[in-house]
Order: C-alpha cells, then sequence, then structure tokens
C-alpha cells in the first residue's frame, strides 16, 4: 500500500491494531423514488464514481428517522454541550435520520459488495439501481457482524443472496460473535459459517482492496483501503455513525460502539490519518452517497462531502 504501510504511516496501522457497467469517464447523479421512510428499501439510490481503474458505486439500502439522537450519540456529554453542538451545524436535537450505505467495488474481473444492508429486498433494490443483481457479486466483505451489515446476506426464506460469491470477514469479528452471538448472527452467520473466508489486518480481498484493523464499535470491525492507479479510498463503515455527533467529535460516546474508549481512539487514528493524507471515504452511515474528506477541526474534525472530485477522471 502506499500511504498505510510507508514509513511515514506504519505507526498508524499500529494504533489502528491497538484500539464495469458504465462509461469509464462517467459520475451518475443518483436517483430516488419517493417512498416512506422505513427499514425496508426507502429513497433506494446509487451513486457511482470512478478511482482509477476502479468503480465504486454507494447503494442507499434503506433510511430511517429516529427520535432523541443524544440517547445515541454523545452519552457522554451535556444536553446543552450537545444542543451547541448541534445548532452550530443547522440540525435538530430532537430526531435524526439514518442512513445505509453498502457499496460495490467493481475491481478487474470482480464485483465487491461491502455489507450487506437490513434485509435482502433493500439490498436487491439498490443493487438493480446501480445496473446490478446479486449474481454480479463476486465478493461479499461483512466488515462486522451488527444486524444492518449481514441482514441482506439471506432471504425470508433462508435462501443465500448471494450464490457465486465468495464470503469474507475478519477473523477477530467472527471469532467474538461466535462466542457471545446475538440473534442475528446465529440465524444469519452461524448456519453459512463455513462459506466464509477469515482475514486479518494488511491482507487483501481482492488486488487493490486491504484490509485494516479499526476495532472497538466492535471486537473486529475492518475498514479497507481501496487503491488503484495511484488513487485511494477507504471503506470506514462504522467507523462514525454521525458527521457531526460521532466524526466530527470523537471522544463522544456512541450507543453502538461495544468498546467506547476504543472506537473513539481508532476515530482519531483513522480520521487523523484521512485527514493527513487527503483521502477521501465512504461512510456506512454518512449522509448518501456517503463519500467525504476530513479536514481537522479544534480538537476533532469536520466532514466535507465530496462534489465532483471524484468525477474528474
Amino acid at each position: 500500500m502506499t500511504s498505510i504501510l510507508n514509513s511515514k504511516s506504519s505507526s498508524r496501522r499500529t494504533l489502528l491494531k491497538a484500539g464495469a457497467l458504465l462509461p469509464a469517464a462517467s459520475l451518475l447523479g443518483h436517483t430516488a423514488t419517493a417512498t416512506a421512510a422505513s427499514e425496508a428499501p426507502a429513497n433506494s439510490n446509487a451513486h457511482t464514481a470512478n478511482l482509477g481503474d476502479f468503480q465504486i458505486s454507494t447503494l442507499l439500502a434503506g433510511s430511517r428517522v429516529a427520535e432523541e439522537p443524544q440517547n445515541i450519540f454523545g452519552m457522554n456529554v451535556s444536553a446543552e454541550e450537545f444542543a451547541e453542538a448541534s445548532a452550530a451545524n443547522f440540525i435538530p436535537i430532537d430526531k435524526t435520520r439514518f442512513y445505509f450505505n453498502p457499496s460495490v467495488v467493481r475491481a478487474g474481473d470482480d464485483v465487491v459488495l461491502f455489507d450487506t444492508g437490513l434485509n435482502q429486498k433493500g439490498i436487491l433494490s439498490a443493487l438493480e439501481q446501480a445496473g446490478l443483481t446479486a449474481g454480479d457479486i463476486t465478493v461479499v466483505v461483512i466488515t462486522h457482524m451488527h444486524g444492518d451489515h449481514i441482514g441482506g446476506l439471506i432471504g425470508e426464506d433462508g435462501s443465500a443472496t448471494f450464490p457465486n460469491a465468495r464470503l469474507v470477514t475478519g477473523q477477530t469479528e467472527f471469532d467474538a460473535w461466535a462466542k457471545t452471538g446475538n440473534e442475528r448472527f446465529e440465524k444469519i452467520v452461524k448456519p453459512m459459517a463455513d462459506k466464509f473466508e477469515f482475514i486479518s489486518d494488511g491482507k487483501s480481498v481482492v488486488s487493490g482492496v486491504t484490509a485494516m484493523a479499526a476495532h472497538g464499535h466492535t471486537p473486529g470491525h475492518m475498514i479497507y483501503m481501496l487503491e488503484s492507479n495511484g488513487k485511494q479510498l477507504v471503506i470506514a463503515a462504522d467507523t462514525a455513525n454521525h458527521y457531526v455527533w460521532s466524526l466530527a467529535y470523537p471522544d463522544w460516546e456512541v450507543k453502538f460502539d461495544m468498546d467506547k474508549a476504543a472506537a473513539a481512539a481508532t476515530r482519531r487514528t483513522v480520521f487523523g490519518m484521512l485527514a493527513a493524507d487527503k483521502i477521501p471515504f465512504l461512510g456506512y452511515h454518512m449522509p448518501f452517497p456517503g463519500v467525504g474528506f476530513v479536514a481537522p477541526r479544534e480538537d476533532g474534525f469536520q466532514y466535507v462531502p465530496v462534489s465532483y472530485q471524484l468525477a474528474l477522471g
């Protein structure tokens, strides 16, 4: 890898351990269908851009509104501090919207799907908007085992959604859930255990797609560096679950982070790296299409959504 494994950046990985269907130069604008917000495919979209010789599609596999967001984000700060930060970013404090953004990378002969959304219906609808079917997917990468990332692996009848794909996930993540379990892991992943390939930090999924340990959100949460023809982008999964209340304030506690101290340390390391090296990232829960840059801000960071940077060839 050019940015993560060179001498300047090797310490960053050490810290982490601790804690094709469209024209080659195209950028698709997203299309939308107005439906009620729900955990089924709501406003399913696809947004496609190029990264070197790769082509990356962000898929909106679902969206929903949640009440009382400080029950989820900023749990360790006062209501006044939470309200002040929210007002400064023009967002309300009584509601928030969650986005579920799996992504597809067309890398040579492989079509790699990162995470599968809440359910089969949502991921299939989102893939269709990107001009793909389940049968086109050759690799499915599960960044971690929370239900909104594994839900689309099977249908309601238990049938596998991606019959032609090899399944890949982190060894540490799988082992942790195999010991403690959760309802969706037991129902979806455990019966498919013999179909998974297990990888660790620094290993490649396919050429140009490298795993990076980013633990804390879950015991073996992984992110992925994409590199093609001198261009880079990080699939950041759930390193941050909100562009303000998590990314901008990395020390704010998030309900869904299983090890809150480790998750905060990982946010500082990952987003510090992205800010220093000016590498774009794709966040699973960032506002769709979920691709942006990170800039330093006081004791935290600022999310800068991508506009046309990836459409310049």
